[in-house]
């Protein structure tokens, strides 16, 4: 008997077949800015799985809640996103698991003000606009740093925009701050006069998320294995080899060598243990979105975390 994974499908990703002859898909999500793209750039993940009679299909999704989305059509098997999206997805009830996590890269993560901003410290946001993605890790790292400063969500006016959209206000100065990551932080930095007020360090810790369909991780362990074997590999290589990453990321990503350059030498690409430290961190995002009403109701994430 074959097993043969059926990309498009309701709900389900994967199915069983008798016919030897049907090919063997995993459909994989990825983000250019994420760990995946390496992966796919190298094309490890492709070798190993045509050696197994496997193929890999790629699909590029260009936010996480549209990769999560499709993780719920069951149009992927398998993705990354950042720590925000699957809480919104366990909110939608979408079928899914977390089956891995990647290292913390609050350091680039942040929020940033122009160079001569009068914004000297946290609590100089009050009554001032900050851009942010909403229901982004930088919408929970303002609603953390505000915390820190003694200040409430409502003591800022939100201005709900994607890094692209948030970097021209912020360079118009229709905005006073934004709050995003990298390598929009880094460029931001090296290009648009901004530097930053804070970092994530003690707000944040903005890591990678690899995701699952339930159908997937429960049938087919052994191929979620391998490809987190092979992100491991991949990570391993970007984390050594800083100069040839550039030269990958920067064409793909659409941006400057200097800002991708600055970007990976503040992270460590790698896949760590899903640990009760994690699973509280992501409990306390799930908490803190519940209180602020951008989720419908209170979530527990032991629920959607695989069981080895």
């Amino acid at each position: 008997m074959t097993v043969v994974f059926v990309t498009g499908c309701n709900m389900n990703s994967s199915a069983v077949s008798s016919d030897s002859q049907e090919e063997k898909v995993i459909t994989i999500g990825y983000q250019k800015n994420g760990p995946l793209v390496i992966l796919k750039s190298l094309g490890t993940l492709d070798e190993r799985m045509e050696s197994l009679g496997y193929s890999v299909e790629w699909k590029e999704f260009q936010a996480g809640p549209l990769l999560v989305e499709a993780l719920n059509a069951g149009s992927i098997d398998f993705g990354r996103t950042g720590n925000t999206p699957p809480i919104f997805a366990q909110a939608a009830d979408t079928p899914f698991t977390y089956v891995g996590v990647g290292f913390s890269k609050y350091e680039g993560s942040g929020i940033l003000v122009p160079n001569d901003s009068d914004i000297k410290e946290l609590k100089d946001l009050k009554n001032k606009t900050v851009g942010f993605s909403k229901g982004s890790s930088s919408h929970y790292l303002i609603v953390k740093a505000l915390e820190k400063a003694g200040l409430h969500y409502t003591d800022i006016e939100p201005a709900f925009l994607t890094p692209g959209d948030a970097r021209v206000a912020f360079e118009q100065g229709t905005i006073d701050a934004m709050a995003v990551w990298d390598p929009f932080t880094a460029s931001t930095e090296l290009h648009s006069d901004g530097k930053l007020l804070v970092s994530g360090e003690g707000l944040t810790t903005d890591r990678d998320f690899f995701v699952a369909t339930i159908d997937f991780a429960e049938n087919h362990p052994d191929m979620v294995d391998i490809i987190l074997e092979e992100i491991e590999n991949s990570s391993d290589w970007a984390n050594s080899h800083h100069e040839e990453l550039v030269d990958m990321l920067s064409p793909i990503l659409n941006i400057d060598e200097a800002s991708i350059e600055k970007s990976v030498k503040r992270r460590v690409y790698g896949i760590e243990e899903i640990t009760e430290e994690i699973i509280n961190e992501q409990q306390e995002i799930a908490d803190v979105f519940y209180q602020l009403e951008i989720i419908p109701k209170e979530l527990d994430v032991k629920e959607v975390m695989l069981e080895k």
